[in-house]
């Protein structure tokens, strides 16, 4: 992760400690395209850089996480996948067929199928990591990289978190 992103996530877990009005125009963002909801430009636009158009990835995916943070801001070391691989594993049947749309998702799209899954973590207190989520939208939206290598990685995370894991309680005979 880079320090950039490092910079923007430690950003975002101090607006939880310390402004829950931050946190909830950055969830309103969710109800615009990315970038598009002027309430939030105060607590992203600083990240976004001089340079980056109006359309750049990176300004996209940084207004992106930013309003998914702000809908569940459990910060933790797994990926996406392996998240809702973990929400599955947990019987949550109907997972799955909502991962593989997500997967399916375009750049155009790909934040509507996010909230959804990130408002199904939330309530079962399942936590992301928001910096390498930041990383990987990045990706996603620009026009100039297929995201299917991506793609493979989050299945690949997820159906490895799928996997029941053996129960120590049980005794062999």
């Amino acid at each position: 992760m880079s320090d950039h992103t490092e910079q923007f996530i430690a950003h975002l877990e101090a607006l939880k400690t310390r402004d829950r009005g931050a946190l909830a125009a950055l969830r309103h963002s969710l109800a615009f395209a990315p970038g598009s909801y002027p309430r939030a430009y105060p607590y992203v636009e600083r990240f976004a850089g001089n340079a980056a158009h109006e359309r750049d990835a990176r300004r996209l995916a940084l207004y992106a996480v930013a309003g998914l943070f702000a809908l569940h801001p459990q910060q933790a070391t797994s990926s996406l996948g392996a998240a809702l691989g973990e929400l599955y594993r947990d019987g949550s049947a109907s997972i799955e067929g909502r991962f593989i749309a997500l997967l399916g998702a375009d750049a155009e799209n790909i934040v509507d199928y996010l909230r959804q899954a990130v408002s199904l973590l939330a309530a079962k207190s399942i936590g992301l990591d928001y910096g390498r989520l930041l990383d990987d939208l990045t990706l996603w939206m620009s026009p100039h990289i297929d995201p299917g290598r991506l793609r493979q990685r989050w299945a690949r995370d997820f159906y490895r978190a799928a996997q029941p894991t053996p129960d120590s309680s049980i005794e062999t005979a």
